[in-house]
């Protein structure tokens, strides 16, 4: 999917790559890419978000990688000469231009995704093009507060978990793609572990059938 100068490609599960010059992944998990990363960007610790068999198909010397605390032990079993950059919610960095705010990602009333555990989502600010990835999460009411993001004049791609279980199902991510009023929303978490093609297309008969996309998976 294009959007301006920027290609959006789901890879399953909760993972992309974004290429906008730079290739910049986030959570890949059973990937059949190879490209290099430039970025990588993981939610938390749990192994279909942070791969290590995947990681390794994809790092160089000298990629970024964006993580929250935990996954830093698990990273530095890898051999390669990265960069990791520790986020916590609330966290604003910019890395050669790329601007990332962390968002919190967690579980109201499951155990899966503790608030406590200090988990992410990302908003990527592009020139022309603002990026949520949710990760892991249910309807919180942190995500009122992207709703400024819709107002800058880019277009405003929401990543929403539509699975149900671990993260919200179709139903209730409609209701935050509703409450973040992005212009463009795209399920994922679905189709792998947990949920399929019918929570997708749910959740897109449920959000705005007009804004919302599913991505095939690359």
């Amino acid at each position: 999917m294009r959007i301006g100068n920027i290609e959006l490609e789901w890879l399953g599960q909760s993972g992309f790559l974004i290429k906008n010059g730079k290739n910049i992944y986030i959570d890949p998990f059973k990937i059949h890419n190879t490209e290099k990363a430039d970025i990588v960007l993981i939610t938390h610790s749990h192994y279909d978000h942070c791969s290590l068999e995947d990681l390794q198909k994809i790092l160089k010397d000298g990629s970024i990688i964006v993580m929250p605390a935990d996954v830093q032990s698990k990273i530095t079993k890898l051999n390669f000469k990265v960069a990791m950059q520790i986020m916590e919610p609330g966290d604003s960095i910019d890395l050669n231009g790329l601007k990332i705010d962390a968002i919190p990602a967690y579980n109201i009333k499951k155990p899966y995704h503790s608030k406590l555990e200090g988990w992410l989502g990302y908003v990527l600010k592009f020139d022309n093009a603002i990026i949520y990835h949710a990760g892991d999460t249910d309807l919180i009411p942190e995500m009122e507060k992207l709703t400024g993001y819709s107002k800058k004049g880019n277009e405003f791609v929401a990543l929403l978990p539509v699975g149900g279980e671990y993260t919200m199902n179709a139903d209730e991510a409609a209701l935050a793609a509703k409450k973040i009023k992005a212009t463009i929303t795209i399920p994922m978490h679905f189709g792998s572990i947990i949920g399929d093609k019918n929570d997708a297309d749910k959740f897109c008969q449920l959000a705005d059938s007009v804004s919302c996309k599913i991505l095939d998976k690359k």
